[in-house]
């Protein structure tokens, strides 16, 4: 698990676990009831919050979640460093959280439109089929790494590292910046978590001044 104080306007916290490991729940369970924030932003749609609110948290039973194979073989790579979970437990657990305590959760990822259109924009034929090549090739074969940190950076660099991807990774985070600098002039204390391979280019964005606006970098 990283964390770090945002540079930039309001107070933000930011929040890296690794998507799917069970053990990453304690310690950020532990931050929020040390010193709970007034709004919670998540690298997340708000079609996917409302989603998981509705059947993982408010609901008196799980419903079974379908895996992609995709999903299934990073799976079974992190499962060597413990429990793993699906849906994301971490954003599941932050809902049952901000439930339990009256906190407000706003998902800052685009809408499933609005990701649609960056995904045209930035990926391209010959950028598709590399990218379909390349994740199956690592659903194949799992990074080994010694840490669960590093499973998931090395996961998401095999897979997002052409160009059209990594234009679209950053564009999708610009759009979160922009979301959790508006939440955090709104609400003041902001906890924000997103999935640990976004975490350094977030908290880059976060700090620069231009990274909320259209076109920026």
């Amino acid at each position: 698990m990283i964390s770090a104080r945002l540079v930039g306007p309001g107070d933000v916290e930011l929040w890296g676990p690794v998507r799917g490991l069970a053990a990453e729940l304690g310690p950020l369970g532990a931050a929020l009831d040390a010193r709970p924030p007034a709004a919670i932003g998540l690298g997340t749609s708000a079609d996917e919050v409302k989603g998981l609110t509705e059947y993982f948290v408010l609901a008196a039973a799980e419903p079974v979640v379908p895996l992609t194979a995709n999903e299934h073989s990073e799976i079974r790579g992190l499962v060597r460093f413990g429990e793993v979970r699906v849906p994301n437990p971490a954003f599941v657990e932050l809902l049952r959280w901000a439930e339990a305590h009256g906190v407000p959760v706003e998902g800052l990822d685009p809408s499933e439109e609005r990701a649609a259109s960056l995904f045209a924009d930035h990926i391209g034929y010959v950028e598709l089929v590399r990218r379909t090549v390349r994740e199956r090739r690592v659903a194949r074969s799992p990074p080994v790494t010694p840490t669960p940190d590093a499973y998931a950076l090395a996961w998401d660099g095999a897979i997002a590292r052409g160009r059209g991807s990594r234009a679209l990774a950053a564009a999708r985070d610009r759009h979160l910046v922009d979301g959790l600098r508006r939440l955090a002039a709104d609400r003041g204390r902001v906890v924000a978590v997103v999935d640990r391979e976004r975490f350094e280019r977030v908290r880059e964005l976060y700090a620069a001044p231009d990274s909320g606006r259209p076109g920026s970098a």
